[in-house]
């Protein structure tokens, strides 16, 4: 087991052709704030707790597909956002600049797709 304590951050990060964009992109959604502003680097926190996102530039970047099709750049992971109202949060979604996906697996789960392509999820949990 790794030698953490409950203070120590974590977080995902996720490519991008442009980190500050796609990290501003994500600041409007979740309405966190952007604590790190770098060259190629961005990060966001949310007011408390330990997790974080982060985003790199990364000039390769290629979009993933959605839903996954053999041969093409696959999603190498993907946020789960719980929602109290789905269809109110895709609409605050699609106004910070997000996409709803073509296919949709599930009725109480909106896949959306961010500024430059990654999947993420919007779901109500129904219990």
């Amino acid at each position: 087991m790794l030698d953490r304590s409950p203070s120590h951050y974590w977080g995902a990060v996720l490519d991008a052709p442009d980190a500050h964009a796609l990290a501003d992109f994500y600041a409007r959604l979740l309405g966190w704030k952007i604590e790190k502003n770098e060259p190629d680097w961005a990060t966001l926190k949310p007011l408390d707790g330990v997790a974080y996102l982060g985003f790199q530039t990364s000039p390769e970047y290629v979009p993933p597909v959605w839903p996954p099709e053999a041969g093409r750049q696959q999603q190498m992971l993907h946020l789960d956002l719980e929602v109290g109202d789905l269809d109110a949060a895709v609409a605050a979604a699609v106004e910070a600049g997000a996409t709803v996906a073509e296919f949709q697996p599930q009725q109480t789960v909106r896949v959306m797709l961010d500024p430059v392509g990654h999947p993420f999820c919007l779901y109500v949990d129904n219990g």
